[in-house]
């Protein structure tokens, strides 16, 4: 019988590449996670890893029992949200992972509501970008989280998980007036952290206006952003949620470039009690977001 933990381990090798990367991700050593997929191969009878120097690369039956293990681990955790909903209370814990603004606009209504509503579930919160948040559920240390997309940068299949269609927001150009995209070609930018998807965005929509940015300030808040684009630091791109409080001297102009949030969770959790309690305060608390102050004409209200 084919140990479902050491199968776990293989699926998340499959994911991410080295032994090093799934030991960081689960809180093991290397040295463990070599020692139980050692294990696993001779629970299979065939080889699963070829060894060349210190990397390992998946054999074809590896490939295969790796595809196994994602349909495994969804039925396990069907048949865990099925045992839940027998329970007269909500109870446990319950990890979500949300980008700043969301954490801000949506999922502290949403906290209140789950409090209120099931005061014995434990919620926990994470800040992190989304890019992230696929690979913290499938090593389990989130539950649900939302992921996101650019138009410049989609986003790429996630095995494992379920998604669902949360949110979609217009992306602005923010700066000192109203003026098109590409005038703005020798502006000084303002763009998040390098590696973030909001930065990645900044660059390929300046990128398929014809121009690279010219990046003068990094900052992963929104209302930092603007403030400095008020102070006359530069221009920058911001998406709706960002865009809902808007500091005198700045004019958005929207674009018609759009960032697309989804709600995530592992497969097989999404009739959880506790996950289908998170999603509908999720979905209320969205519902009740404005709209981004500007007119149609681009200025601040």
């Amino acid at each position: 019988m084919l140990d479902v933990r050491r199968l776990r381990l293989l699926r998340e090798l499959a994911q991410r590449g080295t032994i090093a990367a799934v030991a960081e991700a689960l809180a093991y050593t290397p040295s463990a996670v070599s020692q139980q997929l050692a294990a696993l191969e001779r629970e299979a009878g065939v080889p699963l890893l070829e060894r060349t120097g210190r990397s390992v690369t998946l054999t074809p039956a590896a490939l295969r029992l790796a595809e196994h293990a994602e349909a495994i681990l969804a039925v396990l955790e069907q048949a865990s949200a099925e045992l839940a909903t027998a329970r007269t209370e909500l109870t446990g814990t319950l990890r979500i992972g949300a980008f700043p603004t969301a954490v801000r606009t949506m999922l502290s209504p949403a906290l209140v509501a789950l409090s209120r509503e099931h005061p014995r579930l434990e919620l926990l919160v994470s800040e992190l970008d989304p890019v992230s948040a696929p690979a913290a559920l499938r090593a389990e240390s989130l539950d649900i989280a939302l992921v996101q997309e650019y138009d410049y940068v989609p986003a790429a299949p996630e095995t494992g998980l379920d998604t669902e269609p949360f949110l979609e927001e217009t992306v602005y150009l923010a700066a000192p007036s109203p003026a098109p995209l590409a005038t703005h070609r020798d502006s000084p930018w303002i763009a998040s952290t390098h590696g973030t998807l909001c930065h990645l965005m900044t660059v390929r929509a300046c990128e398929a206006a014809g121009f690279a940015p010219r990046i003068r300030h990094h900052a992963d808040d929104f209302g930092t952003v603007l403030a400095l684009v008020a102070a006359g630091q530069g221009v920058a791109l911001v998406p709706e949620l960002g865009a809902l409080h808007i500091p005198e001297g700045v004019a958005l102009v929207p674009l018609p470039t759009r960032r697309r949030t989804r709600l995530a969770y592992r497969r097989g959790t999404g009739a959880h009690p506790a996950i289908a309690a998170a999603r509908a305060a999720l979905h209320t608390a969205c519902a009740a977001i404005p709209a981004a102050g500007v007119s149609p004409g681009g200025d601040a209200r």
